[in-house]
């Protein structure tokens, strides 16, 4: 389908292969485009006058790609048209991801989160966004299709810098597939915001996996939100507690070392130095609650 509105055209695709051939057909024509699901970023900066797209494609009709999907061997699969809403309030995810279901409480308002979805909000790449630091401190896979077929990258690579990511113009990501969580793990994340639901100044998602013993740390995950330009493995803290049993002196050495990996930028909320200081103290709150729901796993 297709309708012109205020100079752009609109169209309304019904199948995935259908929006794939459209994304193929007006990158070949070097059209300025963009896809649309729940808008909720996008309209914004329309709005705006940020962009100014000559076409849109809206795949908010595609149900195809609306499903949550869990196998306790494979883990899982969230397609690309799944609200948040419908992440926050399954039972499913609650009971084996329970750290997706808090930070979906932290996106937005629930009229938000009841329209947009956690693939556009991924594909948007704004480093403020709730999701890309769980995705991340979580091992998922993002997977996308186009006409020449489908690949995956780790959403660790998904994001190339400020609103950038690896999603070629004639492509679209179908699914975001999460591993079960291995044995021994927690997971928890958090965020600093002046207002509930708004963007984070810093936030951070902190994966701690122990060993049989639950005495020391095998493998961690620490993610930093908000203070660079995508969500940054802080890989220099990670080191300090890996291998060792994490105690409370360890962690604040974690946080000071994460502080110091973190790039965030002076801003009208807060300045370069005091997101440091969050980095930090978020650092070692988060992985203190990762530990201890590690020892509880």
């Amino acid at each position: 389908m297709k309708t012109i509105v205020n100079g752009f055209e609109y169209f309304s695709p019904k199948t995935l292969e259908e929006a794939l051939k459209m994304l193929s057909q007006y990158d070949s024509e070097e059209k300025e485009f963009k896809v649309i699901a729940g808008g909720q970023s996008l309209n914004l900066m329309m709005k705006q006058g940020i962009l100014m797209p000559e076409c849109l494609v809206s795949i908010k009709g595609l149900s195809e790609l609306d499903y949550l999907n869990y196998d306790a061997k494979e883990g899982l699969k969230i397609g690309a048209l799944t609200t948040h809403r419908a992440i926050e309030t399954s039972d499913e995810i609650q009971k084996n991801f329970k750290v997706l279901v808090e930070m979906e409480h932290n996106v937005s308002s629930t009229e938000t989160r009841n329209y947009g979805t956690l693939a556009g909000n991924f594909c948007h790449g704004d480093p403020g966004g709730d999701p890309a630091p769980v995705l991340v401190a979580l091992n998922a896979i993002i997977k996308m299709a186009s006409v020449k077929g489908e690949r995956t990258v780790p959403a660790e690579e998904f994001t190339l810098d400020y609103y950038e990511t690896v999603l070629g113009h004639d492509e679209l990501l179908t699914e975001i597939q999460i591993p079960v969580i291995p044995p021994n793990t927690g997971v928890y994340y958090t965020k600093y915001s002046q207002i509930l639901g708004d963007f984070a100044l810093a936030s951070a998602a902190v994966s701690i996996t122990l060993d049989d013993k639950k005495e020391k740390c095998t493998d961690v995950r620490i993610v930093l939100g908000s203070v660079g330009s995508t969500a940054m493995r802080a890989k220099k803290a990670e080191e300090i507690l890996k291998g060792k049993k994490i105690t409370d002196e360890l962690l604040v050495q974690a946080g000071q070392a994460a502080s110091e990996e973190s790039d965030p930028t002076d801003s009208v909320e807060a300045s370069e130095e005091y997101k440091r200081e969050l980095v930090g103290v978020l650092v070692k709150r988060v992985g203190k609650e990762a530990l201890e729901r590690a020892k509880k796993a």
